[in-house]
């Protein structure tokens, strides 16, 4: 159709495979991903997110106790079109090793999400049709960022200058909340610095956002704030709390089930 544009589609990459040490005793014998919130598996959060955002193509990369989350996955097979992809180095690499692992995915515009990272479907849908870039990473603001923190800088454009965990306190506008969105020559363009990165077997132990702050240089990273929206990373038995409270008493009626990512 004339002067019709046509919806690119999406699809979703999810690293799931660490097992959440930090989470101990509660994740001896599950991988984190699998802890539930309100009554739900943080993964299962995010899948159903997904699929009524109109995103069925998904990728989980998975690791510690593989199986027990390819059972769970079971679950969605009339529903969505979902692969798994086992990631051997799990206990000796970080998630750049994982984006590693699933680069072969990285074949058109997808999403990339933390397998610890839950989230309110109208903030993915806001995401979703957020001002296109190659690369849009989605970003809160606080008052005060800890150590642990994904830090960002931003230049005088509203871009990204640098990620890093490593910011000083005058150097850190917000932080990522682990939902990166890859579109035009993004997802090109992050497969191929992901493949050479990891040509150097020192860089098993870097973060995939290390590839996010050199592409950043460039000036192909954006951002999209989302304030207003619920989200929680769960690196800690503390943000277990933290995430019920927001999530396990929303007020249905400001959950868009019927929103779909407008192309």
């Amino acid at each position: 159709m004339t002067g019709s544009k046509e919806k690119r589609p999406i699809k979703t990459i999810i690293l799931s495979a660490g097992q959440g040490r930090r989470l101990l005793p509660l994740t001896e014998n599950i991988p984190k991903c699998l802890l539930p919130i309100g009554g739900k598996p943080i993964i299962e959060w995010q899948i159903d997110a997904l699929l009524a955002a109109g995103i069925h193509n998904i990728t989980v990369v998975t690791g510690f106790k593989s199986s027990l989350v390819e059972a769970l996955l079971q679950n969605y097979a009339n529903r969505a079109q979902i692969n798994t992809i086992f990631n051997p180095f799990f206990e000796v690499a970080d998630n750049l090793a994982s984006c590693w692992i699933a680069r072969s995915a990285m074949d058109y515009d997808f999403l990339l999400l933390n397998g610890d990272t839950i989230f309110d479907e109208a903030l993915l849908i806001q995401v979703l049709n957020s001002a296109s870039a190659p690369i849009t990473l989605s970003v809160s603001h606080k008052p005060i960022y800890d150590a642990d923190d994904m830090k960002v800088q931003l230049d005088e454009n509203g871009w990204v200058k640098h990620v890093s965990k490593s910011l000083s306190a005058d150097q850190v506008d917000c932080e990522s909340i682990g939902l990166i969105f890859f579109r035009e020559n993004g997802p090109q363009l992050f497969r191929n610095a992901v493949e050479d990165a990891l040509r150097d077997q020192a860089k098993l132990k870097y973060w995939y956002l290390s590839i996010v702050d050199g592409l950043a240089a460039k000036q192909l990273v954006n951002t999209y704030s989302v304030p207003g929206h619920l989200w929680c990373e769960i690196d800690f038995i503390g943000d277990l709390a933290k995430a019920e409270a927001l999530f396990n008493k929303i007020d249905q009626d400001r959950m868009p089930h019927n929103c779909l990512y407008i192309g």
